[in-house]
This record gives C-alpha cells, sequence and structure tokens, in this order.
C-alpha cells in the first residue's frame, strides 16, 4: 500500500462496473444520512429533547412524555380563557383556540409517530445494516486486492526458477480470492438498486403521514374560524373603538381575512340591507346572540350566546350599535354579535 501511494508499484484497477456501483453505494449512504437527519430536524426542531430521545433509544428505556409546543400554547390559552371568564367574548375565544391547538398537537405527534416508523427507520436501518456490511466486504476486497499485488511484484522479482513457481502459484491463489471477493462485493452493491426502490415507497408513506397532517390541521383551523366568527369585528367591539377605525389596523391572520373575502356576497348584502331597514324604520326586529359579550358600562346590555333579543334603533345612535331588550332589562349591544331573523 506505501508503495502504491508512492508510486514505485503497480496497482490492479477494478472494473468500471464495479467503481460505478462503489460510487453509487457512497452517493447512497452520503444523501440518505442528510436527509434522514434534516428529517429528524424537521419533526423535532429542539436539539436538546432529540439528544434526549437518541439517549433513551440507545439505553433501550422509554423517554418521559412531555408536552410539545402547540399543546403547552393550547393549554396556556385554554388556563387564560378560563382566568378570563369563559362567559366573556375573550376568554371564550381563548379556550376555543387553546382547544385546536391541542388538536393540531396531538395530529403532531401523530406525524411524528408516523414518519418514524414509516420514513426514518427504514432509512437508518440501511445506514446502520445494509452500508456497514457493504464497508466491511469492500475493506476485505482492498486486502485482498493488496495480497494480489504484493504477489505479483513477487513474481517480478523472483529470479530462482524454484521462487517464481511458487511465486505463480501464490498470484493464481491470490486472483483467485480477489476475484471471489470482488464477486462477493458487485452482488452486494447491486442490492442498492432495491434499496432505492424500498427508500422510494418510504418516501411515500413520508409524504402520506404529511398530507394527512396538514389536511388535520387545515380543517381543525377552518372549524376554529367558524366558531369565532369575524375576528376583526369582534376585536372592535371589545376595544370599543369607532367605526371609523379601519378594520386593516388591527393584526389579523391572512388566512382569516382571506377567507373572510371568501365568504358569499349575497349574505352580507342581507344582513347589511336588514341593519339598514331596522336603522330607517322605527320598528324593532328579534336577533339572535353569536357569541357572548360582557357589557363595558352601565349603558350596555351582556349578551350570552345563542339568546334571542329584541333590538331596535334610535335616533343619533352610533352606526355599530342598535338597542338591545331583554324582558325588562335594556342597553346598547354591537350589531357584530348579532344575526338578524326574520
Amino acid at each position: 500500500f506505501t508503495e502504491e501511494k508512492l508510486g514505485q508499484a503497480e496497482k490492479t484497477e477494478l472494473d468500471a462496473h464495479l467503481e460505478n456501483l462503489l460510487s453509487k453505494a457512497e452517493c447512497t449512504k452520503l444523501w440518505t444520512e442528510k436527509i434522514m437527519k434534516q428529517t429528524e430536524v424537521l419533526l423535532q426542531p429542539n436539539p436538546n429533547a432529540r439528544i434526549e430521545e437518541f439517549v433513551y433509544e440507545k439505553l433501550d428505556r422509554k423517554a418521559p412524555s412531555r408536552m410539545n409546543n402547540p399543546e403547552l400554547l393550547g393549554q396556556y390559552m385554554i388556563d387564560a380563557g378560563n382566568e378570563f371568564g369563559p362567559g366573556t367574548a375573550y376568554g371564550n375565544a381563548l379556550i376555543k383556540c387553546g382547544e385546536t391547538q391541542k388538536r393540531i398537537g396531538t395530529a403532531d405527534r401523530e406525524l411524528i409517530q408516523t414518519s418514524a416508523i414509516n420514513f426514518l427507520t427504514p432509512l437508518r436501518n440501511f445506514i446502520e445494516g445494509d452500508y456497514k456490511t457493504i464497508t466491511k466486504e469492500r475493506k476485505l476486497l482492498q486486502n485482498k486486492r493488496l495480497d494480489l499485488d504484493a504477489a505479483k511484484t513477487r513474481l517480478k522479482k523472483a529470479k530462482v526458477a524454484e521462487a517464481r513457481a511458487a511465486s505463480e502459484q501464490e498470484v493464481r491463489i491470490t486472483q483467485s480470492e480477489f476475484d471471489r471477493q470482488a464477486e462477493i462485493t458487485r452482488l452486494l452493491l447491486e442490492g442498492i438498486s432495491s434499496t432505492h426502490a424500498h427508500h422510494l415507497r418510504c418516501l411515500n408513506d413520508f409524504v402520506e403521514a404529511q398530507m394527512t397532517y396538514y389536511a388535520q390541521c387545515y380543517q381543525y383551523m377552518l372549524d376554529l374560524q367558524k366558531q369565532l366568527g369575524s375576528f376583526p369585528s369582534t376585536f372592535l367591539s371589545n376595544n370599543n373603538q369607532s367605526s371609523s377605525t379601519p378594520v386593516q389596523s388591527i393584526s389579523t391572520p391572512s388566512v382569516l381575512a382571506s377567507a373572510s373575502a371568501s365568504l358569499p356576497s349575497v349574505s352580507n348584502s342581507i344582513v347589511t340591507s336588514g341593519i339598514s331597514e331596522l336603522k330607517s324604520s322605527s320598528g324593532s326586529r328579534k336577533a339572535r346572540v353569536l357569541y357572548d359579550y360582557d357589557a363595558a358600562n352601565s349603558s350596555e346590555l351582556s349578551l350570552l350566546a345563542d339568546e334571542v333579543i329584541t333590538v331596535y334603533s334610535i335616533p343619533g345612535m352610533d352606526s355599530d350599535w342598535l338597542m338591545g331588550e331583554r324582558g325588562n332589562q335594556k342597553g346598547k349591544v354591537p350589531i357584530t354579535y348579532l344575526e338578524l331573523l326574520n
């Protein structure tokens, strides 16, 4: 080996097909490791948690269960909502958001578990199993080649007939062992193609798991948005801001904004025309309360979700408010919390 490196000895070259197979195996190992590690980072961004899980796995012990980030956020929201009061608009919204975040956390756990079984484990098995076997046989092939080249060198240097005959016998034996080891290595390396096919199936499973996860998250958020109703208007009413304050000044998710824009314009025009008619007339209408509202002062009326009250307009009233009646109780109510009934 030293003489080869110094250029003093000839080297038996492997055939082109075997060299190509070796190059393909090295490339597969390199990119499989990179994909596997980055997938682990994607599924568990916290490096400390990854190290802890790795240690527990090596010790063959179960890692302690802990809340993931969406579940932790969801729990904080639920606790805050209960503290502020489930009957308040903000408290109620926090609880609903918290429950949705916890559902997303559960879906996240399922994604990690499914991906670990169907995608990460097969990749890891290749790195720690098949490729280690290939590396071992490749080292044996290297040793057999060095033995063959050493025998060829001794044959060249042999001058006595007896020494030459012994060297020729040694070359035949080492050549046979080298050819046999080359064939074993070649068969193992040709298995890389079936490894690619297997990893392709695993990749499809991973994509399917991600698709399920994102579909669940989308559905959860869609349901949450329906529960919360008109988010920007709710905030405006809660903050007692005047109608001149633009809705765009409030930081709201673009998803909510786009979803609100996609609502049928017909229903919006019906609601607007109904309120306009009510304000222009001196009559009254029944209205269903969409969500809870806490009165800010004595001039306002507190509301409970799904109750039906009587509403009417009085001259000079703010365009965002109506007068509400429930039995002997009267007070101003925000129109964004109401649905006029026919």
